[in-house]
């Protein structure tokens, strides 16, 4: 890989796979530092990319992958009879609070991603790429490994859930929405 692709590569995507990774640790320092490791691998892979996905997914796939497996790590360091990891269990939610960027949020978009952190992880994880990245399903599937069928699936999953989270959420000073 040459220096103009890898540039090219951050300059295009960068601040992407950063919010991506920002959003799955709720650190800019461990974002920063598993974004570096992205980089890393890319770096290591890029010889072996075919062009058989777009450089955005291929990358996406590489950060998702990167987050896996810092999550993994730090569950075995929590639980040395670690046995696998599994994303319906929601271990992709962070003890942390919310990073100084989402501070600045409307309150509407608060109780939106407080609601998203009820979630599983797989739901956060195709709400996130679908609306935050506006990744197709196509490039969701991509990324995740699954089928469109299950990204669909999980995205409407997450929507009802999501409605019917925000729905509960007690109105304020008479506002009606409709």
């Amino acid at each position: 890989m040459d220096d103009s692709v890898f540039h090219r590569l951050y300059e295009e995507y960068h601040q992407d796979l950063f919010k991506f990774l920002i959003y799955l640790t709720r650190s800019r320092e461990q974002a920063e530092d598993l974004v570096h490791e992205v980089y890393v691998r890319v770096l290591r892979a890029y010889q072996g990319f075919k062009g058989e996905s777009t450089e955005k997914t291929w990358l996406f796939s590489i950060a998702k992958n990167v987050a896996i497996d810092h999550f993994r790590k730090q569950t075995v360091r929590k639980k040395h009879d670690y046995d696998r990891f599994d994303w319906e269990k929601s271990e992709l939610a962070s003890p942390r609070p919310i990073p100084d960027d989402f501070v600045v949020m409307s309150e509407q978009m608060q109780e939106l991603f407080n609601a998203l952190e009820t979630c599983t992880g797989d739901q956060k994880l195709v709400i996130h790429m679908r609306y935050l990245h506006d990744l197709s399903i196509s490039e969701a599937a991509e990324i995740l490994g699954w089928s469109e069928a299950k990204v669909k699936t999980t995205q409407h999953r997450a929507i009802k859930a999501l409605q019917k989270k925000l729905t509960a959420l007690p109105q304020e000073g008479g506002k009606e929405d409709g």
